[in-house]
């Protein structure tokens, strides 16, 4: 096995500078075109991102979408950044006050926390990456936030999963829904359609693009692994509030983001899920942003189990909806990974099995390939899956109720 720590060292000495050089962006009709600069000594990224706001488009001022696209550009760099670990980040656009690099190194580290703990990378907060600002880089306070006004409209960000489905279901009922989808697929498409949302238009959508450089630096052996992907969902989120003239964002994270992947560690797989990351994000906006909208998540309050019986509410989605990250480019439940576990465990206690079994296609609980990932989920062995799932007592208590 690489000595990744040695590596980590290394690569973050000789691409000592990674720069946030710039950024692009052009509205075209009801599209909002972005590109993000990155640059690290000869490596280059230069990723581009189209959001289209279907229907919804309202008349948008480039002067009040910058501030939000810069912010994406610090959350977008991480995914480039993770690749040399640079010692010093370079941002050439504004300058941070330090309270605001206090917040970013924060979701940076905890964000990352997988990421370091899977290459076993052992450092420490406070002297993991600095942050510097290019000569020419322009005072914060020159960016302009319009704060959206309150109204009965919601953003929901749809994920093809269970969640999402009882977030949608439940808000359709007292709001107007807007939709909100990256990179769709065959779950997320068939989630929208099954709520209503059938139309091209009627979907917002974000086409987000990683950079094929940073693929051929994965194939040559830099530093990769997991990053915070609701935390960027966040930011893209606050630019669709304002492309659509609309306040309310309401996620889909449970209370069970907040139990650490590693027990007894801060490790989180989930961090960017968690309250921590929802109250850190929720200030961010309210300070440095403009208060430009509100970002919450609707099921924060409900265990898994809750969940999982209200879902059991809406037979219409059994065929549609997916969970499993494993086969999701072909639409359908791999059936031997440990979100498809905890998935059929879940949901055991709510759906017949005759039922169970014709949307998973085999019996997970009878099957002796995948026991390991069942004595991670129940708190067997320390670190339960890096994948979005409940808490050990959670699985613990659905584990019962089948049984009963």
């Amino acid at each position: 096995m690489p000595n990744n720590l040695e590596k980590f060292h290394t690569l973050g000495q000789k691409y000592s500078d990674f720069h946030y050089v710039n950024y692009r962006f052009q509205v075209i009709d009801n599209e909002i075109l972005m590109q993000f600069f990155f640059q690290v000594n000869e490596l280059s990224f230069s990723p581009k991102m189209t959001l289209k706001l279907g229907k919804y488009a309202q008349t948008l001022n480039p002067d009040e979408i910058e501030g939000l696209i810069f912010n994406i550009g610090l959350i977008e760099l991480l995914s480039y950044w993770k690749a040399t670990c640079s010692s010093l980040i370079v941002i050439h656009n504004y300058i941070l006050n330090e309270a605001q690099i206090d917040w970013w190194k924060k979701l940076y580290y905890k964000g990352l926390g997988e990421f370091f703990y899977q290459n076993e990378i052992n450092c420490k907060i406070d002297n993991f990456v600095k942050f510097t600002f290019a000569d020419e880089a322009k005072s914060y306070s020159c960016l302009c936030f319009k704060p959206i006004e309150e109204s009965q409209r919601v953003i929901v960000p749809v994920g093809g999963g269970k969640d999402s489905v009882v977030t949608l279901e439940e808000l359709i009922k007292k709001s107007e829904v807007i939709p909100f989808i990256i990179n769709p697929r065959g779950a997320t498409l068939d989630c929208a359609g099954v709520a209503g949302f059938k139309e091209v238009e009627d979907i917002v959508v974000l086409e987000r693009e990683i950079d094929k450089n940073l693929l051929r630096c994965n194939e040559q052996g830099f530093l990769n692994g997991h990053t915070p992907f609701s935390a960027m969902l966040a930011f893209y989120a606050l630019l669709v509030s304002y492309g659509t003239n609309t306040r309310s964002i309401a996620l889909s994270n449970e209370g069970s983001a907040n139990e650490a992947t590693v027990l007894g560690t801060e490790v989180n797989h989930q961090y960017s899920k968690s309250l921590e990351f929802e109250i850190d994000f929720q200030q961010y906006v309210k300070q440095y942003m403009g208060n430009c909208a509100h970002y919450y998540s609707y099921l924060r309050s409900f265990s898994e189990l809750q969940i999982a019986e209200k879902f059991a509410g809406y037979p219409q989605y059994f065929s549609v909806f997916r969970s499993c990250n494993a086969g999701s480019k072909e639409n359908k439940w791999c059936c031997n990974c440990p979100k498809c576990l905890f998935a059929y465990i879940i949901l055991a206690p709510f759906i017949e099995k005759p039922v169970l079994l014709q949307i998973f296609g085999e019996d997970l609980l009878n099957k002796p390939e995948i026991e390991h990932f069942l004595n991670q989920l129940t708190g067997k062995e320390t670190t339960k899956p890096f994948e979005c799932v409940g808490t050990v007592e959670e699985v613990k208590e659905a584990l019962k109720m089948i049984e009963k």
